[in-house]
């Protein structure tokens, strides 16, 4: 399996994709536990059906001591009580704002105040980022059908 279009390999995608990673960097520099952003990551990629988002953000968050518990719980988080109410308030918000258009209404009010119970002000800021920025890795990935399984932690820096 292949790409449809190689976005290492390609001049003008190089150059986004450097904006997206500078934007990405912003985000995994700040005061946002790095935990809750993997689980973030891999909850949106689950989602969008993003196979190399969730090869490299499961692999990244294994070998930074992530268990196996509750990686393999991330899709049903709802009924596992290996995650904290903080982590639990974030994917809510990250399942809210990946699905925009399932709801009329986008992220509720309900969904946000039990986020803003957790999080100060930068960390909303960079939880809100993190959804957006993963999304678009997921949204690149899948309409390129960017194949998966081969990603090495670290491997991109």
């Amino acid at each position: 399996m292949e790409a449809r279009l190689n976005l290492f390999g390609n001049a003008f995608a190089a150059t986004f994709l450097r904006q997206v990673n500078a934007a990405g960097k912003t985000v995994s520099d700040s005061t946002l536990p790095a935990s809750t952003q993997e689980l973030v990551k891999i909850r949106a990629s689950q989602i969008n059906g993003c196979a190399f988002c969730l090869d490299m953000h499961t692999k990244e968050a294994a070998h930074a001591g992530e268990t196996a518990v509750r990686l393999s719980m991330v899709a049903a988080w709802r009924e596992a009580k290996v995650f904290t109410e903080a982590e639990r308030a974030a994917l809510e918000l990250a399942e809210q704002g990946t699905r925009i258009a399932d709801a009329a209404g986008g992220v509720t009010d309900e969904a946000w105040a039990n986020v803003a119970k957790h999080y100060d002000e930068d960390q909303l800021a960079a939880l809100v980022a993190l959804i957006a920025v993963i999304n678009a890795y997921n949204r690149l990935n899948v309409i390129i059908q960017q194949p998966a399984g081969d990603y090495e932690p670290g491997m991109f820096g």
